[in-house]
Protein backbone atom coordinates (compact mmCIF):
# COMPACT_ATOMS: atom_id res chain seq x y z
CA UNK A 1 0.00 0.00 0.00
CA UNK A 2 1.24 3.46 -0.91
CA UNK A 3 0.80 6.12 1.75
CA UNK A 4 1.89 9.73 1.87
CA UNK A 5 1.02 13.06 3.44
CA UNK A 6 -0.25 15.81 1.15
CA UNK A 7 -0.31 19.52 1.94
CA UNK A 8 -3.26 21.60 0.77
CA UNK A 9 -4.88 24.89 1.74
CA UNK A 10 -8.11 26.50 2.82
CA UNK A 11 -7.29 30.11 2.10
CA UNK A 12 -4.21 30.91 4.20
CA UNK A 13 -4.62 27.85 6.42
CA UNK A 14 -2.15 25.05 5.68
CA UNK A 15 -3.66 21.59 6.03
CA UNK A 16 -2.14 18.12 5.85
CA UNK A 17 -4.03 15.10 4.53
CA UNK A 18 -2.99 11.44 4.61
CA UNK A 19 -3.37 9.51 1.36
CA UNK A 20 -3.61 5.72 1.12
CA UNK A 21 -3.78 3.88 -2.21
CA UNK A 22 -3.60 0.11 -2.60
CA UNK A 23 -3.86 0.04 -6.42
CA UNK A 24 -1.12 -1.35 -8.62
CA UNK A 25 -1.78 1.21 -11.36
CA UNK A 26 -2.25 4.97 -11.38
CA UNK A 27 -5.48 4.75 -13.40
CA UNK A 28 -8.10 7.12 -11.89
CA UNK A 29 -10.31 5.42 -9.32
CA UNK A 30 -12.99 6.39 -6.79
CA UNK A 31 -11.87 8.18 -3.65
CA UNK A 32 -13.25 8.46 -0.13
CA UNK A 33 -12.57 11.40 2.15
CA UNK A 34 -12.19 10.40 5.80
CA UNK A 35 -13.11 13.12 8.30
CA UNK A 36 -11.50 12.72 11.72
CA UNK A 37 -13.04 12.85 15.18
CA UNK A 38 -12.65 15.88 17.46
CA UNK A 39 -9.05 14.98 18.33
CA UNK A 40 -7.77 15.74 14.83
CA UNK A 41 -6.27 13.82 11.95
CA UNK A 42 -4.47 11.25 14.03
CA UNK A 43 -3.74 7.54 13.68
CA UNK A 44 -7.39 6.46 13.88
CA UNK A 45 -8.35 8.52 10.81
CA UNK A 46 -5.24 7.45 8.91
CA UNK A 47 -5.98 3.78 9.61
CA UNK A 48 -9.53 4.35 8.36
CA UNK A 49 -8.10 5.75 5.11
CA UNK A 50 -6.03 2.58 4.80
CA UNK A 51 -9.17 0.47 5.30
CA UNK A 52 -10.76 2.36 2.42
CA UNK A 53 -7.69 1.73 0.27
CA UNK A 54 -7.90 -1.99 1.07
CA UNK A 55 -11.40 -1.92 -0.45
CA UNK A 56 -9.91 -0.73 -3.74
CA UNK A 57 -10.45 3.03 -3.46
CA UNK A 58 -8.20 5.99 -2.71
CA UNK A 59 -8.49 6.88 0.98
CA UNK A 60 -7.78 10.44 2.10
CA UNK A 61 -7.80 11.35 5.79
CA UNK A 62 -8.54 15.06 5.62
CA UNK A 63 -7.50 17.76 8.06
CA UNK A 64 -10.05 20.14 9.59
CA UNK A 65 -7.78 21.88 12.12
CA UNK A 66 -4.51 22.75 10.38
CA UNK A 67 -1.17 21.04 9.83
CA UNK A 68 0.27 19.78 13.09
CA UNK A 69 -2.80 20.69 15.15
CA UNK A 70 -3.95 17.70 17.19
CA UNK A 71 -5.86 16.93 20.34
CA UNK A 72 -5.43 13.75 22.36
CA UNK A 73 -7.41 10.82 23.66
CA UNK A 74 -9.48 11.60 26.74
CA UNK A 75 -8.95 15.38 26.67
CA UNK A 76 -12.59 16.44 26.63
CA UNK A 77 -11.89 20.14 27.25
CA UNK A 78 -9.03 20.40 24.75
CA UNK A 79 -10.73 18.46 21.97
CA UNK A 80 -13.93 20.40 22.53
CA UNK A 81 -12.03 23.65 22.09
CA UNK A 82 -10.67 22.43 18.75
CA UNK A 83 -14.08 21.37 17.47
CA UNK A 84 -16.16 24.26 18.82
CA UNK A 85 -15.34 26.90 16.17
CA UNK A 86 -16.56 24.57 13.44
CA UNK A 87 -19.65 23.35 15.28
CA UNK A 88 -20.73 26.95 15.87
CA UNK A 89 -19.75 28.25 12.40
CA UNK A 90 -21.06 25.81 9.82
CA UNK A 91 -20.01 28.13 6.95
CA UNK A 92 -16.41 27.74 8.10
CA UNK A 93 -16.90 23.99 8.45
CA UNK A 94 -18.35 23.68 4.95
CA UNK A 95 -15.56 25.73 3.42
CA UNK A 96 -12.87 23.70 5.19
CA UNK A 97 -14.20 20.29 4.15
CA UNK A 98 -14.87 21.46 0.60
CA UNK A 99 -11.19 22.44 0.42
CA UNK A 100 -10.35 18.79 1.11
CA UNK A 101 -12.78 17.67 -1.57
CA UNK A 102 -11.15 19.96 -4.11
CA UNK A 103 -7.68 18.74 -3.13
CA UNK A 104 -8.70 15.11 -3.65
CA UNK A 105 -10.47 15.79 -6.94
CA UNK A 106 -7.26 17.33 -8.28
CA UNK A 107 -5.18 14.21 -7.61
CA UNK A 108 -4.23 12.36 -10.82
CA UNK A 109 -5.12 8.93 -9.39
CA UNK A 110 -8.65 10.03 -8.50
CA UNK A 111 -11.74 9.92 -10.71
CA UNK A 112 -13.12 13.32 -9.70
CA UNK A 113 -16.65 12.28 -10.65
CA UNK A 114 -16.63 9.41 -8.13
CA UNK A 115 -15.86 10.75 -4.66
CA UNK A 116 -17.55 9.98 -1.33
CA UNK A 117 -16.92 11.00 2.26
CA UNK A 118 -17.13 9.28 5.62
CA UNK A 119 -16.54 10.71 9.07
CA UNK A 120 -16.37 9.74 12.72
CA UNK A 121 -18.07 11.68 15.54
CA UNK A 122 -17.20 15.32 14.74
CA UNK A 123 -16.24 14.02 11.31
CA UNK A 124 -19.77 12.70 10.88
CA UNK A 125 -21.03 16.24 11.37
CA UNK A 126 -18.50 17.38 8.79
CA UNK A 127 -19.56 14.97 6.04
CA UNK A 128 -23.24 15.71 6.63
CA UNK A 129 -22.46 19.40 6.20
CA UNK A 130 -20.56 18.53 3.03
CA UNK A 131 -23.76 16.98 1.71
CA UNK A 132 -25.83 19.94 2.92
CA UNK A 133 -23.48 22.28 1.05
CA UNK A 134 -24.57 20.67 -2.22
CA UNK A 135 -21.10 19.26 -2.90
CA UNK A 136 -20.69 16.96 -5.89
CA UNK A 137 -20.11 13.71 -4.00
CA UNK A 138 -21.76 10.36 -4.60
CA UNK A 139 -22.46 9.67 -0.97
CA UNK A 140 -21.58 10.48 2.65
CA UNK A 141 -21.37 8.20 5.68
CA UNK A 142 -21.74 9.48 9.23
CA UNK A 143 -20.28 7.06 11.78
CA UNK A 144 -21.48 7.90 15.31
CA UNK A 145 -21.71 11.46 14.03
CA UNK A 146 -23.61 14.54 15.15
CA UNK A 147 -26.86 15.02 13.22
CA UNK A 148 -27.98 18.50 14.33
CA UNK A 149 -27.72 21.10 11.54
CA UNK A 150 -26.44 24.62 11.99
CA UNK A 151 -28.02 27.85 10.77
CA UNK A 152 -26.70 27.70 7.21
CA UNK A 153 -29.18 27.37 4.37
CA UNK A 154 -28.87 23.98 2.72
CA UNK A 155 -28.17 23.63 -0.96
CA UNK A 156 -29.71 20.80 -2.99
CA UNK A 157 -28.39 17.56 -1.48
CA UNK A 158 -27.39 15.21 -4.29
CA UNK A 159 -25.35 12.73 -2.21
CA UNK A 160 -26.81 9.52 -0.87
CA UNK A 161 -26.63 9.50 2.93
CA UNK A 162 -25.84 6.66 5.33
CA UNK A 163 -25.76 7.19 9.10
CA UNK A 164 -24.46 4.52 11.49
CA UNK A 165 -25.67 5.35 14.97
CA UNK A 166 -25.72 3.89 18.48
CA UNK A 167 -29.16 4.05 20.07
CA UNK A 168 -27.65 4.84 23.49
CA UNK A 169 -25.49 7.69 22.17
CA UNK A 170 -26.12 10.55 24.64
CA UNK A 171 -24.85 13.13 22.13
CA UNK A 172 -27.55 12.25 19.57
CA UNK A 173 -30.77 11.37 21.41
CA UNK A 174 -33.65 9.63 19.58
CA UNK A 175 -35.56 12.87 19.00
CA UNK A 176 -32.55 14.30 17.14
CA UNK A 177 -32.46 11.20 14.97
CA UNK A 178 -36.12 11.68 14.10
CA UNK A 179 -35.55 15.36 13.30
CA UNK A 180 -32.71 14.38 10.99
CA UNK A 181 -34.84 11.79 9.22
CA UNK A 182 -37.52 14.42 8.66
CA UNK A 183 -34.91 16.85 7.33
CA UNK A 184 -33.59 14.31 4.84
CA UNK A 185 -37.08 13.22 3.79
CA UNK A 186 -38.22 16.81 3.25
CA UNK A 187 -35.14 17.35 1.06
CA UNK A 188 -35.94 14.21 -1.02
CA UNK A 189 -32.61 12.63 -0.10
CA UNK A 190 -31.80 8.94 -0.58
CA UNK A 191 -31.04 8.30 3.09
CA UNK A 192 -30.49 5.43 5.52
CA UNK A 193 -30.04 5.37 9.30
CA UNK A 194 -28.77 2.15 10.86
CA UNK A 195 -29.29 2.13 14.62
CA UNK A 196 -27.42 -0.32 16.86
CA UNK A 197 -29.06 -1.25 20.16
CA UNK A 198 -27.07 -1.17 23.39
CA UNK A 199 -24.45 1.01 21.69
CA UNK A 200 -22.98 4.35 22.74
CA UNK A 201 -20.97 7.06 20.99
CA UNK A 202 -17.56 6.30 19.40
CA UNK A 203 -18.41 2.60 19.07
CA UNK A 204 -15.84 1.93 16.31
CA UNK A 205 -12.90 3.35 18.29
CA UNK A 206 -11.10 0.65 20.31
CA UNK A 207 -9.71 3.19 22.79
CA UNK A 208 -13.16 4.58 23.66
CA UNK A 209 -13.90 3.51 27.24
CA UNK A 210 -15.67 6.28 29.14
CA UNK A 211 -19.22 5.15 29.99
CA UNK A 212 -19.83 8.27 32.06
CA UNK A 213 -19.20 10.46 29.02
CA UNK A 214 -21.02 8.06 26.71
CA UNK A 215 -18.09 6.88 24.58
CA UNK A 216 -17.62 3.09 24.56
CA UNK A 217 -16.17 0.75 21.93
CA UNK A 218 -18.54 -1.98 20.73
CA UNK A 219 -16.84 -4.63 18.61
CA UNK A 220 -20.07 -6.14 17.27
CA UNK A 221 -21.46 -2.77 16.20
CA UNK A 222 -18.10 -1.85 14.65
CA UNK A 223 -18.07 -5.02 12.54
CA UNK A 224 -21.62 -4.41 11.40
CA UNK A 225 -20.81 -0.78 10.59
CA UNK A 226 -17.85 -1.63 8.36
CA UNK A 227 -19.93 -4.21 6.52
CA UNK A 228 -22.49 -1.49 5.81
CA UNK A 229 -19.76 0.95 4.77
CA UNK A 230 -18.33 -1.53 2.26
CA UNK A 231 -21.78 -2.28 0.81
CA UNK A 232 -22.69 1.42 0.55
CA UNK A 233 -19.44 2.35 -1.21
CA UNK A 234 -19.85 -0.55 -3.63
CA UNK A 235 -23.38 0.66 -4.39
CA UNK A 236 -22.53 4.30 -5.06
CA UNK A 237 -19.37 3.58 -7.06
Amino acid sequence: MKTQTIDYHDGDTLLEGYLADNAETDAPKPAVLVAHDWSGRREFACKAAEKVAAMGYVGFALDMYGKGVYGKDGDIEGNGALMSPFASDRALLRRRINAALQAVQNLPQVDRSRVAAMGYCFGGMCVLELARSGADVKGVISIHGIFAPGNEVNEKITAKVLCLHGHDDPMVPPEQVLDFEREMTDASVDWQVHVYGGTMHAFTNPVANNPGFGTVYNETAAIRAYQSIAQFLHEIF
